[in-house]
């Protein structure tokens, strides 16, 4: 099925264009390009935009994300730049629900002025009910207006993590931008930062038999960020 995928659309090409620049590796091989920062967006392994740590994401949203990322990956090596962008819509569909990754197409979120609803804005995919990712096909980078656009559909969603992908780019990871709602994250910060402060209180007035316990939970938890790899 996946040499199929493969054949279309590669139109005589050389392979290097036909990969898009992917050099051979798999699946699992995005990740590498994807570390290295997409259309100008400034992000490297460790760090998000204006050096907000992608260690502050939920590692399950960032697998999501990977797993989206894996699935555009496949579509541009099979079809290349130069298409329109309805048909990488489909296609990336089309492999979304080949991986089972769960997403709705054109959804409809809620804008809210004062508690109550003003209008909708629609997002390309919103996967895994957490998750907004919009499509592009065209050359040259992805541009200020189209981050604020997605951006403002994180706000009306309500999470912290979108992603745009350019399949216009020669070579995807060139076309591959993530974008972070700071409103977001700032209040899940300021969540466990109170948290925290709780915690130091009890541990002040109180002894808890499972303390050695919620400890333990805790060096799991570092251990999980310290593999992470974005």
């Amino acid at each position: 099925m996946n040499e199929g995928r493969h054949r279309s659309g590669r139109g005589g090409r050389g392979r290097d264009d036909d990969r898009g620049g992917y050099g051979g590796r798999g699946r699992g091989g995005h990740d590498r390009g994807h570390d290295r920062g997409h259309g100008g967006s400034g992000y490297d392994r460790d760090r998000g935009p204006r050096g907000t740590p992608l260690s502050d994401l939920d590692p399950a949203l960032t697998e999501v994300s990977r797993k989206v990322i894996g699935c555009a990956i496949e579509v541009h090596k099979a079809l290349g730049p130069g298409y329109p962008r309805d048909v990488y819509y489909t296609a990336l569909q089309m492999e979304l629900k080949a991986e089972d990754v769960a997403f709705k197409a054109g959804h409809a979120l809620k804008v809210e002025y004062r508690d109550k609803k003003v209008g909708e804005v629609e997002c390309d995919l919103w996967v895994n009910d957490r998750f907004v990712v919009g499509v592009r096909a065209h050359t040259g980078e992805v541009s200020g207006a189209e981050r604020s656009e997605l951006r403002a559909q994180l706000r009306a969603a309500d999470v912290e993590l979108g992603l745009i992908i350019n399949f216009g780019e020669r070579r995807l990871k060139d076309g591959l931008v993530r974008v972070l709602n700071p409103d977001k994250l700032n209040a899940l910060r300021a969540e466990r930062e109170e948290e925290e402060d709780e915690y130091e209180d009890d541990e002040d007035g109180e002894e808890y038999e499972d303390d050695d316990e919620y400890e333990d939970e805790d060096e799991d938890e570092e251990e999980d960020d310290d593999e992470e790899e974005i």
